[in-house]
This record gives C-alpha cells, structure tokens and sequence, in this order.
C-alpha cells in the first residue's frame, strides 16, 4: 500500500517564466535533489514536471517545474498551453525571472496570475551573474508585487523562497481539513455505507471512503463499514444509536428508507462537495435540474480517467436518472481528468463528481468559473440526492442557512 498523500490533497505550486531562467534549477535548490533536468540550452523543459515535497509546516506538496512561456513555433504553443493548465490548479505561483529582466512575457503571466487569484511570488533568479535592474525592483514596488533575489546556483536565500510560499499559501491550506470531524464526537459510533458494484476499485475502497474511515479513526471514534444489504443488521445489532450513517450516493435513497429519521444521514459525495468545494454552492446549482429543457446539454466533470463500465455513476446511472426525474431529452458531454472546456456557455448544467483526485483550488476555481459564466454547478452527491428525493435529509448534518 503506498504511503504517498493522494494527489487531490497536495497544495499545488508552479514555477513559471521564460526558458532558461532557472526554473529547473530553483526547483533542485528548494527540494535539495537533482529532480529537473539543467541545462543551459534554452527549453530543456518542455512539458509540466511534477515533483512531490514535504514542506512544513504546510505537509505534502507538488512542484510543477513548466516550459517556458516564450517557447517557440506550433510545439511551444502546445507547451505554453500545457504550462497555462498547470497554472489553472495552482495554489501558489512562483514567477522566475532571469538575468534578462521583467519583459512583456512576465508582465504578461502575471497578469494571467492575477486574474486567476493565485497568490504568488517574483524570485530573481541568477542574481550571480546578474543583479535585477533597479527598473524592475521598482516595477514590483510600485505594483505591490512580493519579490525575491535568490541564486538557485549558489544557494543564496533559497530558503526565504520556501518561507515565502508558506507565507502566502492559501489559509485554508494551513488549516486542517475536515470531511465529518465536525459532526462526530470521540466515541461515537459511524456506520459508512459502501456498495459493492461492478465500478468499486478491485481488492480496495474509493478514496473518499478511505478518507472518511481514517478521519473517524482520528476523531477517536468507532467506524463500522457494511454493504447498503446488511445496514438494517448493522442498526438493530448496536448497542446505541450511531451519531451519523454515511452512504454511497448511489444507494443513498434505499439506505434512507433503511435509516430512522432521528439518525443523522449523509453522503460521501456531500462530505466531499464542502471539503473539495462550496456546498452550498453546489446545492444551489442542484436547483437548475428543475428548469432543464429538451435539446439541453448537461456536462459531465469527471476528475479523473478511468474505463467506463456498464453501470458508471457518471456517464451512465446520472444520465439515465436525470432523463427519467426531467422527462426531458437531454444532451451529456464528458470531461475527464484536468481538461475543462473553455466554452462553458453553451451548457445548462454542470455536474461534477466528487474531485477526491483535485486539490481543492482547482475544484473551487471551476465552481468560480461556471458561476460567472452563467452555469449553475453541481456535484454527483448533491444532485444524486435531489434526483432521489432525499437532498434535504442528507444536508440536515450541515446546518446550512
């Protein structure tokens, strides 16, 4: 069993700038391994590399060193793409400046930086072979931009880089997140849900069903994991009343009818839709499943790759319930992994899954942009339990306004 955190859990942070400005190299010095390929030759990166680092006190973190963003020809538009992409799920960016100066490509991607609310920080790299012009110490005055002299060649305040990026990493990053901490006591009793179908993982539980089990674990609580068959056993053989049941949204409708009113219920979808993104948000865009009309297309977010089987959550059993609950005559386009379309207009809906395999940056920013396109925005669990009739039972543990 790997004891890597889970990539969906790691705070993303992306170097950027021109070739050959030292982005590999600042890498090697932040991590203290020779994990980038250096060389002098302008463009000897040309696609994103991801490096894992524990950098405390923040914990598990990704460094992605990217091509430089002044590539050239119809490949380093390609590339320049790719490292765009890097940057739509980052929590932090480090733009990398080389003895070159601030030129109109910088100005440019931080403009791009900032339009996307990515904290970020300016490190003048090189700075023994050349020190910043005063023109661009003052650019970053006069702009309010936080920046850095550095020499990732000789070392020089390599470690007030870290200090910085921990410094400005988002504040939910530094907290410790919670999926049902909040809804449990030490000592109470937990009963998960976990159905076995043809798309559960062979020989494993689903990462959010992992997640939540080591949680209750943490919170000094008893976890008792059933098949949604055994749930009603599992109740009358307790000694008390468990302090919340966790299903499956798959089977959620079933296992409510299982569950008495006065034990708490809700999904691991629901717990993820707070933990990767806004609830209440989702739940709000839950809402637009009533006004769908036929030619409607809905599109479908699914955070990661995988072989579709016959009874899909996704690409199957959602469709199929949203066509039956809407009687309408619907139209369903599937996104998977980190690509998200850029013309999110034409769709009615988006319905998302639960992003157990994105960082919570890259889930909100979708949340961000489908709401100021005009798109509402929901997730399978939410909009799993509407379409069952049992949103309102499943949200009762948050005490949403």
């Amino acid at each position: 069993m790997t004891t890597k955190a889970p990539r969906g859990v790691r705070l993303v942070i992306t170097l950027a700038g021109r070739r050959n400005a030292g982005k590999s190299s600042l890498i090697n010095a932040i991590t203290g391994q020779d994990i980038a390929i250096v060389s002098d030759h302008p463009g000897t990166t040309t696609d994103p590399v991801a490096k894992h680092y524990e950098l405390l006190p923040l914990g598990p973190v990704t460094f992605y060193d990217t091509a430089g963003l002044d590539d050239e020809g119809e490949l380093g538009e390609l590339r320049i793409k790719a490292t765009r992409k890097v940057l739509w799920r980052s929590d932090v960016a480090v733009v990398v400046i080389s003895e070159e100066g601030i030129t109109d490509y910088e100005k440019k991607i931080i403009a791009d930086i900032q339009e996307l609310e990515i904290p970020f920080i300016i490190v003048f790299n090189k700075s023994d072979l050349k020190e910043p012009a005063a023109a661009d110490i003052a650019y970053c005055a006069e702009n309010n931009l936080r920046h850095l002299v550095t020499s990732a060649k000789t070392g020089l305040d390599v470690d007030a880089v870290k200090e910085t990026i921990i410094d400005i990493a988002p504040p939910e990053m530094k907290r410790e997140p919670v999926l049902a901490g909040d809804l449990i006591n030490e000592g109470d009793w937990v009963v998960c849900v976990v159905p076995i179908d043809l798309a559960a993982p062979k020989g494993r539980l689903i990462l959010p069903q992992v997640q939540v089990l080591r949680e209750i674990l943490d919170c000094d609580a008893i976890g008792i994991t059933v098949k949604d068959r055994e749930i009603d056993e599992a109740l009358a053989n307790l000694q008390r009343k468990p302090a919340l049941v966790i299903t499956d949204s798959q089977v959620v409708m079933s296992v409510a009818g299982d569950v008495p009113d006065d034990i708490p219920l809700t999904t691991f979808s629901t717990l993820f839709a707070r933990y990767k993104g806004d609830l209440e948000k989702l739940v709000e865009g839950a809402k637009a499943i009533d006004s769908l009309e036929d030619g409607d297309t809905v599109l479908m977010g699914e955070a990661c790759s995988h072989h579709s089987v016959a009874d899909d959550i996704g690409r199957v059993k959602i469709p199929r319930w949203l066509t039956q609950y809407t009687g309408k005559d619907l139209n369903f386009e599937f996104y998977s992994g980190h690509d998200f379309p850029e013309n999110l207009e034409r769709f009615k809906l988006t319905i998302h899954c639960g992003a157990c395999m994105i960082n919570r940056t890259e889930m909100l920013r979708r949340i961000k942009e489908c709401n100021r396109r005009g798109v509402p925005v929901t997730n399978y669990g939410v909009a799993i339990s509407k379409l069952q009739g049992v949103l309102d039972r499943v949200l009762k543990p948050f005490k949403l306004d």
